[in-house]
């Protein structure tokens, strides 16, 4: 299925980049190994990682490898950016 889609974006693999990123995040940081009893559980350990632990904990490079909620307590900060 993504095979099809990634077609229509020869040439555009930045697109693709981030998504890839995430994924190997999420499967190296949190999932591997783990083995869930029902769709559900994995659902919710997933949703777990991404708003408790990828968005709010986890050292970003392109915050200067510092976790988003002390990017945002850093002097100077404005709406995600530096002012």
């Amino acid at each position: 299925m993504l095979g099809r889609w990634a077609v229509k974006f020869v040439g555009r693999v930045f697109l693709l980049a981030p998504v890839g990123s995430f994924f190997g995040s999420l499967k190296n940081e949190w999932v591997k190994g783990k083995i869930y009893e029902t769709y559900g559980d994995g659902e919710k350990d997933i949703f777990k990682y991404i708003e408790v632990f990828y968005n709010r904990k986890r050292r970003h490079a392109s915050l200067g490898y510092v976790s988003p909620a002390v990017y945002e307590q850093m002097p100077g900060m404005k709406q995600g950016r530096a002012a």
